[in-house]
């Protein structure tokens, strides 16, 4: 019998929530993060970071479908025992809370600076709040829902930016390989961290229906990411040279500057006040991931009261820390390193040990 009937998620919404786990922040600063080192290859990077994402992702579900309806917080202690799976299931709860903390101080952030500058971040957080507290709280199947939502709703926004076509120069992305493919491979780990947010498929399988379909669920998420990147990213490229990228910290939102409406101006700022569900959409999975993990660890089978600790630590956050730019900037790095420890290293090594455990178990029943 299933655990998780109740919460069940389709395929589309499984897809959709790792996507919208994806898009986060980084894809306002992702043109130049590929420039700074790999100049205008940037986007050969970026394909290269798509197949690592989705081979990563095919190994969380090699390792996932072994215990089809378990969750991970239940196979931690299946493999390492009872105290070293609870200290596993803590830096699990640990990360993820970090993630969403940092993705939610972003984005208020990037609102601030380009919509609200005037505006606190004690009264920001409080309306930032409300929309993730409720999705979190409902489970799931609610998030799953969310996401499919976010998808439909923002499906316009990568269209737009067409619009920044005219006066583009398709010669700044000749010669290919310009400098070699030594910075290109290295410009690498800066696509991967743009793909982060897969690792979320730990969470999200044991919550999906038909788990055959898992893989093509996280190989249309990457690919669809994948995507959306590569405009971004060949856009920005052909719109601008080397040198203007580099002295953007969000490329895609001067980019978006460009934009001349007849009856509007500022398109950016419409533009992020959509780009807030996406922002959202980003938050909310990790926040349930830690919650829920908490309620695991705890044996408690609801959620919300440890949804409503975070809430109220996070509502107080500001009037104690207030971060700069700098030092948004260091923790979404810190972010980023941590997010590849979990995404790419763990993954590897929990599936190597899983089948070594599995086959010593096994010789051992014989």
């Amino acid at each position: 019998m299933k655990k998780y009937t109740v919460n069940e998620i389709n395929l589309k919404q499984f897809t959709f929530t790792i996507y919208k786990t994806q898009i986060g922040i980084g894809i306002l600063s992702l043109p130049r993060d590929l420039s700074e080192t790999a100049g205008m290859d940037g986007w050969i990077s970026l394909l290269l970071g798509w197949l690592l994402a989705i081979l990563f992702s095919v190994l969380i579900i090699k390792v996932m479908e072994k215990h089809p309806e378990d969750t991970l917080f239940d196979i931690f202690p299946k493999y390492f025992g009872k105290w070293l799976g609870g200290a596993v299931s803590v830096l699990w709860i640990l990360y993820t809370a970090f993630s969403a903390t940092i993705a939610m101080i972003s984005s208020i952030h990037i609102i601030q600076v380009w919509i609200l500058p005037n505006a606190k971040e004690y009264v920001l957080m409080p309306l930032f709040m409300i929309p993730v507290y409720m999705a979190t709280k409902q489970g799931v199947r609610v998030i799953g829902r969310f996401g499919e939502f976010v998808f439909l709703f923002t499906l316009w926004m990568p269209m737009i930016l067409f619009l920044t076509l005219y006066e583009s120069n398709w010669l700044n992305l000749i010669p290919v390989g310009q400098k070699g493919w030594l910075p290109i491979l290295t410009t690498v780990k800066a696509t991967m961290l743009s793909f982060l947010g897969f690792e979320i498929t730990f969470m999200l399988y044991p919550f999906l229906q038909n788990k055959k379909a898992a893989y093509k669920g996280v190989i249309y998420a990457n690919t669809i990411s994948m995507l959306v990147f590569m405009l971004i990213t060949v856009l920005s490229y052909v719109r601008f040279s080397h040198q203007v990228i580099m002295e953007y910290l969000y490329p895609t939102l001067n980019l978006l500057k460009l934009i001349r409406l007849p009856i509007l101006e500022r398109f950016e700022i419409i533009f992020l006040a959509f780009y807030l569900f996406i922002l959202f959409a980003t938050v909310i999975p990790y926040l349930y991931m830690s919650v829920f993990g908490l309620s695991r660890l705890t044996g408690k089978k609801d959620h919300v009261p440890y949804l409503r600790v975070y809430t109220l630590i996070w509502l107080v956050l500001p009037f104690f820390f207030v971060p700069s730019f700098s030092q948004i900037t260091a923790l979404s790095k810190f972010w980023g390193n941590l997010g590849l420890c979990a995404a790419v290293i763990f993954p590897v090594l929990f599936w190597a040990y899983q089948k070594a455990f599995l086959k010593l178990r096994k010789g051992a029943l014989r």
